[in-house]
């Protein structure tokens, strides 16, 4: 490891462009897994500098292609940067800046969804949670195909202080469509109001920092792109299990443009739909008539507690699916028609 002072001074030597490694390399994006590249070193810089203050830091990058954003990364005076990157093409140019920067950049072959990074870092950077954040964050372009699903296996990271989060509040730098940007961090009662809007801002800080036009990328995406910052919050503000405040904001987001009781009414049996919804409305003190997107995440939290509480009394109501009770409702019916029709013949 480089002595902190000479860390200071770190600037990577001159190297090829990205767009002469992509040549270099015959590299293209592959539409099916919507990888997009950003070449203008400007914008990654920009991106960087967004992340906060990088010196000394442990940076874990995660779908780094060509490596744009990974050379902003290392000149920001990082300790190390880790990058993980599924598409064995890129392996070969990150392993040109590996070079051009020894010892500070670890390349892994992998998968971000499988990755253990709780054992990438050293011990001595873990901050009690109550504490600020430790100097470890996450910085990534995500494909827009991974970009939902990471970040809910993130945030329930988050929830569970496991993960990338087993050194305390770590930060994340991540790009979005721009439209999944502005459902991150939209606000009650607005358009954009949805599931992830609840679930990111109930674990953490969220702030839409930046916004990207498709030209910039290549090839050009159909939709312009946003910079979110993710800064977990030393309290949550619905204190219950991930997959119960889950299920609860997914089911209310259901039918988002009835009333909340018809997608709240999804949690609970036929049989007793409409009296344990009327009971969890009332005891959560939620207007039945507002819609999801009106609903906050006080509101949210009321509805947990509750829905806790109805769980706790009833152990099956927790792993009740009206999915499939329809699929079975469904079943029966078509019996009773086939029994009927057997009889007429």
């Amino acid at each position: 490891m480089a002595a902190s002072g000479t860390l200071s001074t770190f600037r990577l030597p001159p190297l090829p462009t990205i767009r002469e490694i992509i040549k270099l390399f015959r590299l293209q994006a592959v539409k099916q897994l919507s990888q997009n590249f950003l070449l203008d070193l400007r914008l990654t810089d920009k991106i960087v500098r967004k992340a906060g203050d990088l010196t000394n830091a442990y940076v874990y990058e995660v779908g780094p292609g060509p490596g744009g954003i990974t050379r902003s990364i290392l000149n920001a005076n990082v300790t190390e940067l880790l990058v993980v990157e599924k598409d064995s093409r890129f392996i070969p140019g990150l392993q040109m800046l590996s070079d051009a920067a020894p010892g500070k950049l670890r390349i892994v072959h992998g998968d971000v969804l499988t990755y253990k990074i709780e054992r990438a870092f050293p011990e001595s950077l873990k901050r009690r949670w109550e504490d600020d954040p430790p100097n470890v964050h996450i910085i990534g372009n995500l494909p827009f195909s991974v970009s939902t699903p990471l970040i809910i296996k993130w945030l329930e990271n988050v929830s569970c202080k496991d993960g990338p989060f087993v050194y305390g509040r770590t930060q994340m730098t991540l790009t979005f469509q721009k439209e999944v940007a502005e459902r991150l961090t939209a606000s009650t009662g607005s358009k954009q109001r949805s599931r992830l809007s609840v679930m990111a801002q109930y674990l953490c800080n969220v702030q839409h920092i930046l916004t990207i036009p498709g030209r910039a990328f290549v090839p050009k995406p159909e939709v312009d792109v946003g910079v979110v910052r993710f800064t977990p919050l030393t309290r949550p503000r619905i204190e219950q299990p991930f997959k119960l405040v889950e299920r609860v904001v997914q089911n209310a987001f259901q039918f988002r443009r009835k009333y909340c009781y018809r997608g709240l009414g999804m949690l609970f049996p036929e049989v007793q739909r409409v009296e344990s919804t009327e009971k969890l409305l009332e005891l959560a003190d939620v207007d039945p008539t507002l819609r999801p997107s009106q609903l906050s995440v006080s509101h949210f939290k009321s509805l947990c507690d509750v829905y806790r509480k109805m769980c706790d009394e009833d152990p099956h109501l927790f792993t009740y699916n009206f999915r499939e009770e329809l699929k079975q409702n469904k079943s029966k019916n078509q019996e009773r028609e086939n029994d009927k029709e057997r009889s007429r013949r």
